[in-house]
C-alpha cells in the first residue's frame, strides 16, 4: 500500500505540474515545431531554386558558347526575374555583359553590368561589374559617370584595379599627372604577382613614368 500511495501522489504531483505549465509546454511545441517546418521548407525551396538557377545558367553558358547574343539575353533576363537572390544571377549578368559587349551592343552591355552593380549578392561580383561599367562609358567619353561609379566603396583586393581604371579615365582627359599619380597608385596596391601590372606599367611609361628624384648636394 506504501508502494501505491506514493505512486498516487507523484502522479497527482505530475497532474498538478501539467495543469500548471501543460498549456504553455504545448505551445513551445507547437512553436517549435513550426520554426522546424519553416525551416526545412525555406531549405527545400533554397536548394530548389539553385537547382532551377543552374539549368538556365547551363542554357546560358550554351549560348556564349555558341556566341548567340540574344540566347544569352533572354537566360539572363529570366535569371534575374525568377532567381534574382541567387549567386548564377550576378555570374549570368557578367557573362551576358561580356557577350553583348563583344557583338558591340553596348546598351545591353550597360544594362547587364548595371543590374549586376545594384542587385548582386556578393561585393566581389558588383565591384567587377561596377569596374567594366566605368570601361564602357570611357570609351562613350562619360567621364564623370565613370568617376562615379569608382567612387564608392570596394572590396580591398580591388584597391588596385579601381586606381587602375581611374587612371584610364584621367588619362583620357589629357590629365597625365592625376593620371600617372593614379598608375603608380594601382602599382603600389596590385600584387606583385598580378599580370595585368605589366599593362599599367607600360600606360604609365607612355605618359612618361615616374618623375626623376632630383639627387642630393654632395
Amino acid at each position: 500500500m506504501a508502494y501505491d500511495l506514493e505512486e498516487q501522489e507523484q502522479l497527482a504531483t505530475m497532474k498538478a505540474w501539467w495543469s500548471r505549465y501543460g498549456n504553455l509546454l504545448t505551445w513551445l511545441l507547437i512553436a517549435v515545431l513550426a520554426v522546424y517546418s519553416a525551416w526545412s521548407a525555406w531549405n527545400y525551396y533554397l536548394r530548389n531554386q539553385s537547382a532551377q538557377a543552374g539549368q538556365l545558367y547551363e542554357e546560358l553558358q550554351k549560348g556564349v558558347g555558341a556566341k548567340d547574343s540574344a540566347r544569352v539575353l533572354r537566360a539572363a533576363a529570366d535569371m534575374q526575374e525568377k532567381f534574382p537572390r541567387t549567386a548564377y544571377a550576378q555570374m549570368t549578368g557578367l557573362s551576358a555583359a561580356k557577350v553583348a559587349f563583344d557583338a558591340n551592343d553596348l546598351k545591353n552591355a550597360k544594362a547587364q553590368l548595371q543590374w549586376v552593380s545594384d542587385h548582386g549578392v556578393d561585393d566581389e561580383y558588383r565591384a567587377v561589374a561596377r569596374v567594366r561599367l566605368a570601361g564602357i562609358l570611357l570609351d562613350e567619353k562619360a567621364y564623370d559617370d565613370g568617376f562615379k561609379l569608382l567612387a564608392g566603396d570596394f572590396p580591398p583586393a580591388f584597391a588596385g584595379v579601381v586606381a587602375d581604371r581611374r587612371g584610364d579615365l584621367l588619362a583620357a582627359q589629357s590629365k597625365t599627372a592625376e593620371a600617372r599619380s593614379a598608375y603608380q597608385a594601382a602599382l603600389a596596391k596590385m600584387d606583385q604577382k598580378n599580370p595585368g601590372r605589366l599593362l599599367i606599367q607600360l600606360k604609365l611609361d607612355a605618359l612618361g613614368g615616374t618623375p626623376a628624384t632630383p639627387k642630393a648636394p654632395a
